[in-house]
């Protein structure tokens, strides 16, 4: 239907069916898995505040698999369990939305991890140096906004 995932906030979603208008509006976190069988999902994409990739890193991949085995599992789904046999196939048809904020803050946490801290650390280490850039923007915007006069 219109505005899936509307104001998500986190977690993970994937979506085998049809999306209506503006998927996305509001989403702040999580990442969303879109079926899109026909590429035309773009054109109901609410784009303002997320990307749109492919889903082609490792992780990402078996992520996506779990979840679709995991629904199967749970419901029978005859779509999902086409999609499972045919995985491959189907791999490239799926799109991953992921809100340009959250994916600031995961890139930020995976840099202070590499620099050796626990994960608890680098997320808070994160959220200081997403923060800090964020008020830097700020700044020059109001600069450049009080120079222009």
């Amino acid at each position: 239907g219109d505005h899936g995932c509307e104001y998500m906030t986190g977690g993970r979603a994937v979506i085998l069916g049809p999306t209506g208008k503006n998927f996305a509006a509001g989403m702040s976190g999580g990442i969303a898995y879109v079926l899109d069988e026909n590429y035309d999902f773009y054109l109901r994409l609410n784009k303002e505040l997320v990307t749109m990739t492919g889903v082609e890193e490792k992780h990402d991949i078996e992520e996506l698999k779990t979840m679709i085995e995991k629904h199967v599992a749970a419901t029978g789904s005859p779509k999902g369990a086409r999609i499972l046999h045919d995985f491959a196939n189907y791999l490239p048809y799926f799109k991953k939305i992921v809100p340009n904020d959250y994916s600031r803050m995961l890139q930020e946490i995976s840099r202070f991890e590499e620099k050796g801290l626990p994960y608890k650390e680098a997320e808070l280490e994160a959220f200081y140096s997403v923060q800090k850039w964020e008020n830097q923007q700020d700044f020059w915007i109001t600069r450049e906004k009080t120079i222009n006069r």
